[in-house]
């Protein structure tokens, strides 16, 4: 975290300090062989709605992220992990860094699929949370409201996963 404050302009212990991640959820994701994969998705396109995630995915891949307006895949590699920006980071930079749209394909392959994943959120959920003080200006204004990450994580568990809806919610 200390190269991605420092990226921003902050102090190196910047968003150390303010506990973005210790509050970790971890996942196993599991996709059995799908007869039908042209008929359904694995997981429909979205954001994830913390500061990062951390992702170690097989060797028979499925992870796809949005780029200029369509679909590329995230080859496996061997050993590779992915991580991927979450809405609050690009809520609390204000903008300087984005959080990533992307889906899950239906596994095509004869053998299931996994991954893990590791989700990293502030541990303060009652805080407030919005651009950082230190990344507005007058040149660049705050691009979010200030909200408390409970009523973050509410509004993401009571909605379907779509894009980046839930981050436009708090959109000034």
């Amino acid at each position: 975290m200390g190269m991605l404050s420092e990226g921003l302009g902050l102090e190196k212990n910047k968003l150390k300090d303010m506990t973005c991640l210790e509050g970790r959820v971890m996942a196993g994701h599991y996709y059995p062989p799908c007869p039908q994969p042209d008929l359904t998705i694995g997981l429909s396109s979205h954001t994830d709605p913390g500061m990062l995630t951390v992702v170690l995915q097989d060797h028979i891949g499925g992870l796809q992220v949005k780029y200029g307006g369509g679909w590329v895949d995230v080859k496996p590699r061997h050993g590779a992990i992915i991580i991927n920006i979450g809405d609050i980071f690009q809520i609390i930079s204000n903008e300087e860094y984005k959080s990533v749209e992307h889906r899950v394909l239906a596994n095509s392959k004869h053998e299931a699929r996994t991954s893990v994943s590791i989700f990293f959120n502030p541990s303060q959920r009652e805080n407030l949370y919005g651009p950082l003080p230190e990344l507005i200006s007058t040149e660049k204004p705050a691009l979010y409201r200030q909200f408390t990450y409970s009523d973050f994580m509410r509004r993401f568990f009571t909605k379907e996963l779509d894009g980046k809806s839930l981050i436009n919610f708090y959109r000034l």
